[in-house]
């Protein structure tokens, strides 16, 4: 049986609806699941809503209209998001109606109570609701929250606190032994530094009237709802059906092999330090990696739907084209740190890589191979230095893209596949199958490189299914085989001869400036 392996985004406040770094969160986690799944692993990809905060009352408030109602209507933008990002998700978990989340969030508390990791005090704090966290006056930038740059609230009462402190060591020895990786190594050097100058107890709860009755009910104590966060960090096993012991988290869970969260660098310290320390309490195996993306900004500043400043990946997609947006964020944006968004380099890159790049490169091997050989992909004959020089490029294409996605940097992983885009098009002027046509002499190396053409643009379709699944799966079936039967690189010339194949649909049509 395969290994199997669990990856998730992080679940976003439904407050409003996505913007664009969504959209990269989804696509980089998408295209790790999907290359996981082509090494052989068994993945189980998880996404959802994280329902049950402040922000999300405050928001429907405003509006004029009740939290249930405001959730209701902003997840469909989300789900749709996934959708037409092409993110295949096996559960999409909503923290506001889905039984198994409530029921194992409250087995969760229970059992930190049980072990003495929970107690009551009086509290007084700077609370951003940007954030739903608290901060320390040495955190906060000229009085402001360091994400929103709002003036967070003082807030004064009683709440339920996590003993954090008590797994200081704990935590320390499984991320400097790598039982915990947190990539890149600066996020992990963060984290391990915050951990060893000391972890202070956490406010997990706040008053049921501060959250305005949203929210999930403390165990014996209906006066208190259960801080957003620590509800939320929860649905990473919830979703597995932990508290029905359901075989879906015994194997993606517990026997998984991955358990990886992929998560936005404003976010680490409750991945990587809160929710390990969480499982810890409660009895339960922790995430084995924690993968830390930056920001996609604008003109240099985060994109956040409270400062106003967001991008539409909704409006993006409809203009220009799902595969388009896809490509851009992968190939782009470095997965660790932040990237500045502008749709006069979104054009410009997709031009150059997908429409002139891979897509002339796939019209040009149906076309070739239709007119010259009706369509039949031919035997190959005698091999030269160009056909070494493409196998050559095949290999170290897929060594470097495979190794780039084991350390999650998709962007080097989508370089390296344009090695090959870029030798495959080398090599069709190399050999110029337009001037061997009019020679019969010539004939066998005409086959030769046609067979050889469509070998190696079958292999691209192949690589490049993590990244632009739909473009892919077009076209590896353009040329005649299933996404799932195209061999890998050493037996890259297997069932072509006799193949038929036809002419490619426009995959990648050039996209004109307005």
């Amino acid at each position: 049986m395969a290994e199997a392996a669990f990856i998730s985004t992080t679940i976003p406040y439904v407050n409003a609806q996505p913007h664009l770094g969504h959209a990269f969160e989804y696509s980089q986690a998408d295209s790790y699941a999907r290359h996981m799944a082509s090494q052989g692993m068994d993945v189980y990809f998880l996404s959802g809503s994280d329902e049950n905060s402040l922000k999300n009352v405050l928001a429907a408030e405003k509006e004029g209209i009740t939290a249930r109602e405001l959730v209701d209507r902003n997840v469909v933008f989300f789900e749709q998001m996934a959708d037409s990002l092409q993110v295949k998700l096996r559960r999409f978990i909503r923290t506001s109606v889905d039984q198994d989340h409530t029921d194992g969030a409250i087995e969760i508390w229970k059992r930190m109570e049980a072990k003495g990791d929970i107690y009551a005090k009086d509290y007084e704090g700077l609370y951003c609701v940007g954030c739903e966290q608290f901060y320390t006056p040495a955190e906060l930038v000229d009085g402001k929250c360091p994400e929103h740059f709002t003036v967070p609230d003082l807030v004064s009462e009683r709440n339920y606190f996590f003993k954090l402190s008590n797994y200081q060591d704990q935590l320390l020895a499984a991320l400097e032994s790598g039982e915990l990786r947190v990539v890149p190594e600066s996020r992990l050097n963060e984290v391990t530094s915050f951990v060893r100058s000391g972890l202070e107890d956490i406010s997990i709860s706040r008053s049921t009237g501060r959250a305005r009755g949203w929210g999930i009910p403390v165990p014996g104590d209906d006066n208190q709802v259960m801080y957003v966060w620590i509800d939320a960090l929860t649905n990473y096993t919830n979703a597995l059906g932990w508290t029905r012991d359901a075989e879906e988290y015994q194997r993606y869970w517990v026997d998984a092999a991955k358990r990886v969260h992929v998560v936005g660098k404003g976010v680490t310290r409750f991945h990587a330090v809160y929710w390990p320390a969480m499982l810890m309490s409660a009895g339960l195996k922790m995430p084995t990696e924690v993968v830390v993306h930056g920001y996609i900004t604008a003109a240099g500043q985060k994109l956040s739907k409270t400062t106003g400043n967001v991008i539409d990946p909704a409006d993006l997609i409809e203009r220009f084209g799902s595969n388009a947006v896809r490509y851009f964020l992968l190939a782009e944006f470095s997965p660790f740190i932040d990237g500045d968004f502008s749709e006069e380099r979104l054009i410009a890159r997709y031009n150059a890589d997908l429409a002139n790049g891979l897509g002339n490169l796939l019209s040009r091997a149906t076309s070739m191979t239709v007119r010259y050989r009706a369509g039949v992909i031919p035997a190959p004959s005698e091999i030269g230095d160009p056909e070494r020089a493409l196998a050559e490029q095949l290999t170290a294409s897929e060594e470097a893209s495979v190794a780039a996605m084991a350390g999650y940097d998709h962007r080097e992983a989508l370089a390296r596949i344009w090695d090959l885009v870029r030798r495959t098009n080398a090599y069709v002027d190399e050999r110029a199958p337009w001037h061997l046509a009019k020679d019969e002499s010539q004939a066998s190396t005409l086959d030769t490189t046609l067979h050889y053409l469509i070998a190696a643009v079958r292999q691209l379709g192949r690589l490049l299914l993590p990244f632009l699944p739909e473009a892919g799966e077009t076209i590896v079936r353009t040329l005649g085989a299933e996404p799932d039967k195209v061999p890998g690189a050493a037996s890259w010339l297997d069932n072509l001869t006799g193949v038929q194949v036809t002419k490619s649909p426009a995959l990648f049509p050039r996209i004109e400036a307005q």
